[in-house]
């Protein structure tokens, strides 16, 4: 077994128990107890559980956002702006790029009305109507629907609805948090998880924005998996560990 298997695997009994022994895993995959030691130490470093005496116990947070989109907007804004920059990088001239909902989406939305870019812009993010100016070039097409101040945009059906008139080349979506273990995507919002499969459908490429931190964290709502994205798109290469597990599905990282 490889060694990414065997840390899968140890992430996977954890999902599944809570926690693991060391002596157990040993037998399991016929390996030493010195070697599952170091597969725990290097989990630990990388924040995806918490070692015990004899074994380890999950650590993995389920995040249940209550917090509004403008206060979002304000957190975290140098590696968000990493991430967005990348994200506008690959914003063609005469693209139609869907962004979703998101705080980095609003960053990048920001870039393209700077830079007046030709393209046409489809999005549910009202926010950002208070930043176009009148002589800017870029299309743009709001998707209506019942506004979450929470998602920072308009989601649910009537949306899903509008949404699937369009098609678009190029979807940028954001995410609470993505389980290594399944590859599941999640949302914190039930509604917004609705919209961004909605989304996900009339786009030929997808990217999904995720800070490192989102690695380490679930939402409540799964909307997709890792592998039914073009790529990943981070602020920084992601630590030896968590670039192994992601090995396993067929996806780029930006």
């Amino acid at each position: 077994m490889f060694i990414e298997e065997r840390y899968k695997h140890i992430l996977d009994l954890l999902e599944k128990d809570g926690k693991v022994l060391v002596k157990d895993l040993s037998s399991q995959f016929q390996v030493s107890e010195s070697m599952i030691r170091k597969d725990l130490q290097v989990l630990e470093k990388n924040n995806l559980l918490q070692r015990t005496y004899g074994g380890a116990i999950n650590i993995k947070r389920t995040l249940v956002n209550s917090e509004s989109f403008s206060k979002r907007v304000e957190k975290d804004m140098d590696l968000k702006k990493i991430i967005a920059q990348k994200s506008y990088n690959l914003i063609k001239d005469d693209d139609t790029v869907f962004l979703d909902a998101s705080s980095i989406s609003y960053i990048i939305a920001k870039l393209i009305l700077q830079n007046n870019k030709n393209i046409t812009l489809i999005t549910n993010m009202v926010e950002i109507s208070s930043i176009i100016k009148s002589d800017s070039t870029t299309h743009i097409i709001f998707i209506g629907g019942d506004y979450n101040y929470i998602v920072g945009g308009n989601v649910g059906s009537h949306s899903n609805e509008q949404i699937m008139l369009y098609r678009c080349n190029k979807a940028f979506i954001g995410c609470t948090g993505i389980d290594l273990q399944d590859g599941s995507v999640t949302t914190c919002e039930s509604e917004d998880a609705g919209t961004k499969k909605a989304i996900m459908k009339i786009s030929k490429e997808l990217f999904l924005m995720a800070p490192n931190e989102r690695f380490n964290i679930d939402g409540i709502f799964n909307f997709s998996n890792i592998s039914d994205f073009h790529s990943i798109i981070t602020e920084t290469a992601p630590n030896n560990t968590i670039t192994t597990l992601l090995n396993q599905y067929d996806v780029n990282l930006i």
